[in-house]
C-alpha cells in the first residue's frame, strides 16, 4: 500500500495475484518513424517488462491493453510491432490480438490458460476510449462492460497515462479488485517523497520553455511550502528576472515577447511577492551578435541568453549537494546546441553526487543523463510522467490512482 496524500493506492503485494485471469492496463506509447511507421524506441515497453513477467510468473493469464498515438495522428497504429517487442523482453509470447472488445477479442480471453499472454489491438480504436469522464460514467462504457466480465482482477501500471481519465484507466478499479503495477508503485512512492515532510530540504530544479506550465507548479510549491529553494533556468528564469526588474537587454526582451512570455511576467511577480523561495541565475551564458560566446552578469546582459553561467552553475550545485530530495524538470539552457548543454550537465553532477534523492522528469532532462553513468535505483527515479508528472508536481488530483483508491475501498469497506 502506498499513501499519497489522503489516498491509499493498493498495490500488487497487497493481494493473492496467482492463477488468475489479469487485465493489466499498461502504457507502451512510443515515438514511431514517420516514413517506415516502425517504432524509433522502445523503452517503455522493456520497462513494463517486470511487471508481465512476474504476473505470468505467478501462474497467472495475462490480458494487456495499451495505446499507441491518437485517430488521425501519423503515430496512431497498431500494436503488432509492440507485442513482439514486449515478447523479447519477457521471454515469452504476448499473442497479439487484432480486436479489443469484439466476439473475437472475447473469445480469446475466455480460452486464455494460466501463464499465457495476449494484447488487443490500440485500446483507442474503441471511440469511448477518447473521452473522458468520472469514473461512475466510465463503469456504463462498451469497453468495460465487455472486458470486465471476463477477467478476475485489474493491473494499471500506466502512471504516464494516470492524468487521464478514460475507461481503460478508471473504469475497471471500480468493478474489479485493483493495485497498482510495479512501474505506476515506483513512480507513486518515489513522488510521495516531494511532499514527505521528514524529507527535507528540498530543491527543485525548474528550467526549459514550458513556462506557464512551471508557473502552475511553483505555486503549488509555495503555496503548500513544500520547497525550500526553487533553482531556475531557461525561459523560466528569464521570466522571473523580468518580474524582479532586471534588464536582459533588448534581444531577450524581444525573444520573450516573440513566444508571448512577457504576459506572465505579472504572475511571476506575485509568485515573487508571495515570498517564494524563487532563485533566479546570477550570470548568463550568452551568444553576441558576431557568435562569439561569453557570461554576462545578469545586470549587464548584452547577447542573447542561451544558458546559466558558471557562476550560478556553482551556486545552483551548493545547493543541491545539501538537499535531501532534488527535483529536476526542465534544462538550463539551450540543451539542442551542445555548446549549451554545460549548465544542465553541472547540475545533473551536482545531484549525483549528493547524498539525496533525485528525481528526474521530463524528457530533455533525461536525455541529458550521460550514457556512461550509473543510475542507482534506489537514489535515483527516472520519471515517464510527461504530462502525469506535470500535474503531479503541480498539486492536481490524477485520475487513475483516485480509482485505484476507489477500488480499494470498495473492496475493503474503508477509506
Amino acid at each position: 500500500m502506498i499513501k499519497v496524500s489522503d489516498l491509499n493506492i493498493p498495490v500488487i503485494d497487497d493481494f493473492d495475484i496467482t492463477n488468475k485471469k489479469v487485465l493489466l492496463r499498461i502504457d507502451i506509447n512510443s515515438p514511431v518513424d514517420r516514413k517506415t511507421g516502425k517504432l524509433l524506441d522502445d523503452s517503455r515497453i522493456k520497462a513494463h517488462a517486470e511487471t508481465v513477467k512476474e504476473l505470468l510468473d505467478k501462474g497467472n493469464a495475462l490480458v494487456i491493453i495499451s495505446h499507441q498515438g491518437r485517430p488521425g495522428d501519423e503515430d496512431f497504429i497498431s500494436l503488432e510491432e509492440h507485442s513482439k517487442i514486449l515478447s523479447k523482453y519477457v521471454g515469452k509470447e504476448i499473442e497479439f490480438v487484432d480486436d479489443v472488445i469484439g466476439p473475437y477479442a472475447r473469445e480469446k480471453i475466455k480460452n486464455l490458460k494460466k501463464g499465457e499472454a495476449i494484447m488487443l489491438e490500440n485500446v483507442r480504436i474503441v471511440s469511448e476510449e477518447l473521452i473522458e469522464a468520472p469514473p461512475q460514467q466510465q463503469v456504463k462504457t462498451f469497453l468495460v462492460r465487455k472486458l470486465a466480465p471476463l477477467v478476475d482482477f485489474y493491473v494499471n501500471d500506466a502512471f504516464a497515462t494516470a492524468h487521464r481519465s478514460q475507461p481503460s484507466l478508471v473504469g475497471f478499479p471500480l468493478v474489479k479488485p485493483s493495485a497498482a503495477g510495479r512501474i505506476m508503485e515506483k513512480e507513486v512512492s518515489a513522488l510521495s517523497k516531494i511532499f514527505n515532510k521528514e524529507d527535507s530540504p528540498k530543491i527543485f530544479v525548474l528550467g526549459g520553455s514550458k513556462v506557464s506550465d512551471t508557473l502552475k507548479i511553483i505555486e503549488h510549491l509555495s503555496k503548500n511550502r513544500v520547497a525550500d529553494r526553487i533553482l531556475t533556468g531557461g525561459l523560466v528564469a528569464e521570466v522571473f528576472a523580468v518580474a524582479k526588474g532586471i534588464d536582459l537587454g533588448k534581444p531577450n526582451m524581444q525573444v520573450l515577447e516573440s513566444k508571448g512570455l512577457l504576459s506572465l511576467v505579472p504572475r511571476a511577480r506575485k509568485i515573487l511577492l508571495s515570498g517564494a523561495p524563487v532563485e533566479i541565475p546570477v550570470d548568463f551564458t550568452v551568444e553576441k551578435q558576431n557568435g562569439e560566446i561569453i557570461e554576462e552578469p545578469e545586470n549587464k546582459v548584452s547577447g542573447v541568453i542561451k544558458d546559466i553561467g558558471s557562476t550560478t552553475a556553482e551556486i545552483y550545485s551548493s545547493f543541491i549537494k545539501e538537499a535531501k530530495v532534488i527535483t529536476l524538470r526542465g534544462p538550463m539552457g539551450i540543451i539542442e546546441d551542445e555548446r549549451f548543454r554545460k549548465g544542465t550537465k553541472t547540475l545533473l553532477k551536482a545531484a549525483f553526487e549528493s547524498q539525496g534523492f533525485v528525481i528526474i522528469g521530463g524528457g530533455h532532462m533525461i536525455s541529458m543523463i550521460e550514457k556512461e553513468i550509473e543510475i542507482n535505483p534506489n537514489k535515483v527515479h527516472i520519471s515517464t510522467g510527461g504530462g502525469a508528472l506535470l500535474l503531479f508536481l503541480a498539486g492536481d488530483r490524477l485520475p487513475a490512482l483516485e480509482a485505484l483508491h476507489m477500488s480499494w475501498v470498495i473492496n475493503n469497506g474503508k477509506s
